[in-house]
């Protein structure tokens, strides 16, 4: 009896934003999170690389340390909090093989040792549980163990980085150009100094490999997601698609079709009347397709100290449970062995910007070469405002901007960079997807 209401011990391996707030919400809460577990939750111990320079009147400095591997020893529910994919997976590992459970919000970790880790966890008995790793607050990875696990996931598209979605917004709703809305998007706390995971699209295809894996039951790693980032979306990119009743959004899209799993980061041109083209500032938001349920859409902070330890604390409390009742979840499978599907195989429309000479000819020059490729031409905008200047040619550079019918990414690319040879185009083209 005396174990059965003995405390849970709780590890937390980090105590900076949402390490911090998880302590907080765990002994702030304590008294309730006990009573819906059964048993008492205990902080055991919280790893840190400096105590002293944490400061949290909720955080009782005796529990801090810098040993970090004391921590993981001694606690029943290990959470990992700390990132990267080096000392983290070791002191996962560790605990897993130890037989305790572990709760992360580390997607660079799943994305690319998570098949490792869930063996791990179900030869060991343990749980591993992970839903502040996609999306913030946002409740998508249970739906996908859990309550979709009679249905067929289908598709999922989704804004999944707050960061890229907040410094879009601001250019489309206030005209500013990239540099600048970073630059705001750093001093308001959204950005990191070294933003480069964020506007690159690196965070978004962790994501996307967590998506895939767990809606397909499939091994998707990091090095099958490919990945494009903002830094190459303009002002101009901003004001064609207003113009056409469209906004740029930073897309995670994964699917599976007849050529296999494909698992893509990219910005796409969004018509306003879509659900996606609503989701603001830093929210994130995942459309998903299932066979049977059809669609739905998971809405909600995606990124934030006390969001995302919100998450953290509710796989914590499910663990917990599981401890209580001498039980684990449902471990995380992947029965399917699907090929990734090549780039060709995927179809789409496109909208992509080139600089010109204004001078007459270069239109059925570009024309052509989309043409020899079999690329349709749905729509020509040359009315766009001149935004550069060319050594040695006295003339007008103008922009032109052409969408595409669907075709493949691989000829459509081969068709721009034959237009790039041209002597009448100038700088670097612009290629967004537009989502139909």
């Amino acid at each position: 009896m005396a174990e059965q209401n003995a405390p849970i011990r709780v590890g937390l391996l980090g105590a900076g934003t949402v390490g911090s707030q998880t302590a907080r919400i765990l002994v702030e809460q304590k008294d309730e999170l006990g009573q819906r577990i059964g048993r008492p939750l205990e902080i055991s111990g919280i790893a840190c690389l400096d105590p002293n320079e944490v400061d949290f009147p909720w955080i009782d400095k005796s529990l801090l340390t810098s040993d970090t591997m004391s921590v993981v020893k001694n606690a029943d529910i290990v959470v990992e909090l700390i990132g990267g994919t080096g000392v983290a997976r070791t002191f996962v590992l560790e605990a897993l093989n130890n037989g305790a459970s572990v709760v992360t919000a580390n997607k660079a970790l799943l994305a690319k040792y998570g098949p490792e880790l869930y063996k791990a966890a179900e030869d060991n008995h343990a749980d591993i549980y992970f839903e502040a790793a996609v999306g913030g607050a946002i409740p998508i990875v249970r739906p996908l163990r859990e309550s979709l696990v009679g249905d067929q996931v289908k598709s999922m598209l989704g804004i999944v980085n707050g960061t890229t979605n907040y410094i879009l917004d601001e250019m489309t709703t206030k005209g500013l150009d990239f540099d600048v809305a970073l630059k705001e998007a750093q001093e308001k706390g959204y950005a990191e100094a070294d933003p480069t995971g964020d506007i690159e699209g690196y965070d978004a295809a962790n994501k996307a490999a967590i998506m895939a894996t767990l809606g397909f039951h499939t091994n998707v790693g990091i090095d099958d997601v490919t990945v494009e980032g903002i830094t190459h979306i303009t002002a101009d990119d901003i004001a064609a698609a207003t113009a056409e009743g469209k906004v740029v959004k930073l897309l995670a899209v994964v699917d599976h079709t007849e050529d296999g799993v494909s698992a893509r980061v990219y910005p796409a041109l969004i018509r306003n009347e879509h659900p996606l083209a609503s989701v603001h500032g830093s929210f994130n938001a995942v459309f998903l397709h299932a066979e049977y349920a059809d669609d739905l859409m998971f809405y909600g902070r995606g990124a934030g100290g006390a969001p995302t330890a919100s998450a953290v604390v509710g796989d914590i409390v499910t663990v917990a449970r599981h401890i209580a009742s001498g039980c684990t979840g449902p471990a995380i499978r992947m029965y399917n062995d699907y090929p990734i599907a090549p780039l060709s195989s995927a179809k789409a429309s496109f909208a992509v910007r080139f600089l010109i000479h204004d001078k007459p000819g270069v239109l059925l020059q570009v024309a052509k070469e989309f043409a020899d490729r079999g690329i349709s031409i749905n729509g020509v905008n040359q009315d766009l405002k001149p935004t550069a200047t060319e050594p040695g040619y006295d003339g007008e550079i103008q922009q032109l901007r052409l969408v595409t019918h669907m075709t493949d990414e691989t000829t459509l690319r081969e068709a721009v960079d034959a237009v790039c040879q041209l002597d009448s185009v100038t700088g670097d083209p612009s290629i967004i997807r537009v989502l139909d």
